[in-house]
């Protein structure tokens, strides 16, 4: 970052005095998060930063912590450590998530660089492992950005993804000096160039099929139900993804569903579970069937493995004969010029 960065001494400032970085705005993108490896113990330093998190799991950390720790964290990293390495970028020794938000952030750097010049820095965290939001913020701020507009990359609002990441952020900015104005970006699940991208990626798949779907199922990443009750928007914000996209496409209700993946714990969660209702679906008489998913702005480990590999599996054991996973938006040229929109918006006044 420090070929962007500008400092010089403060004007009045004593000859002396230590230059100083001038004027950037930094974009600080921010996703979920990956384990450095499939090991064991990289697992375990992963999933212990992640379900210790009480945005994630808010059961009390008396009763928590000591079945985390002792019972969790003793069996998960293995069965953890095979999924990964299922769908392990073994060429660049990262996970999928990794290489592909890598990507997004390389263009939509070349993005924002063409528009705005070398006044932007562009960088991304995660909210969990490496590279952490605490060290890009400091690296921002040594670079001078004296604002910095924080987008999570998940186009739906949801405690445990939004709110998480932006308390992380938060917390950043409390051990800093000088603190940089901030902003961060709101969820933008019915941004209409976002849908067109959605809309544009089923079209593809639909035309590139062998066999064409019966029906469509967006799968979003599930939360206890619960947090529904206790005023949580995702689930609404899911709703109404499905809807904008049935109505961008022209597709009848009975063409799309909305289901829920990823349900861990005992407690009930939203509602339709996604491995069940693809299983429904086959027992109906559905054999033909794709699955996208909507709440991800890039595959990871629960799209590759858990979509591509068991709801595919249950589709399949119930009689279902071709099953079709549609990729996420990733670095899809649609999907980074909509990224790219939801920044310009969030930085008037800023540039």
């Amino acid at each position: 970052m420090t070929e962007l960065q500008t400092s010089k001494i403060p004007e009045h400032a004593q000859a002396d005095h230590p230059p100083v970085a001038q004027g950037k705005i930094g974009i600080l993108l921010a996703n979920l998060g990956t384990p450095d490896g499939h090991d064991y113990w990289s697992m375990r330093r992963y999933l212990n930063e992640f379900l210790s998190d009480k945005r994630v799991i808010d059961y009390s950390p008396w009763i928590w912590q000591p079945l985390l720790q002792l019972i969790i964290l003793t069996k998960r990293p293995f069965s953890s450590g095979e999924a990964y390495r299922s769908i392990w970028n073994h060429d660049a020794d990262e996970s999928p998530l990794m290489t592909i938000t890598k990507a997004q952030t390389a263009k939509i750097k070349e993005s924002m660089h063409a528009t705005h010049g070398d006044r932007v820095v562009v960088d991304f965290c995660m909210r969990y492992g490496n590279p952490s939001t605490k060290s890009k913020v400091k690296e921002m701020i040594a670079a001078g950005c004296q604002k910095i507009l924080f987008f999570p990359l998940y186009p739906h609002y949801a405690g445990a993804t939004s709110a998480t990441a932006n308390d992380q952020f938060f917390r950043a900015l409390m051990d800093e000096k000088w603190q940089p104005t901030v902003r961060t970006v709101q969820p933008y699940f019915d941004d209409p160039a976002y849908i067109d991208s959605l809309a544009a990626s089923i079209e593809r798949a639909y035309a590139d099929a062998e066999h064409k779907p019966e029906i469509l199922v967006c799968s979003y990443h599930g939360v206890p139900k619960r947090y529904l009750m206790e005023g949580d928007p995702y689930h609404c914000q899911c709703q109404k993804t499905t809807r904008l996209l049935k109505e961008r496409l022209g597709w009848q209700d009975t063409d799309i569903v909305t289901t829920f993946q990823s349900r861990f714990g005992p407690e009930e969660w939203l509602k339709p579970y996604t491995v069940e209702e693809v299983a429904r679906l086959a027992e109906q008489g559905k054999k033909s069937i794709a699955v996208c998913a909507p709440a991800f702005s890039a595959d990871c480990i629960e799209t590759l493995e858990e979509i591509n590999e068991e709801i595919c599996e249950s589709f399949e054991d119930a009689g279902g004969e071709h099953f079709t996973y549609i990729p996420c938006l990733n670095d899809n040229e649609d999907h980074i010029a909509a990224l790219c929109g939801v920044i310009d918006r969030n930085l008037k006044g800023w540039i």
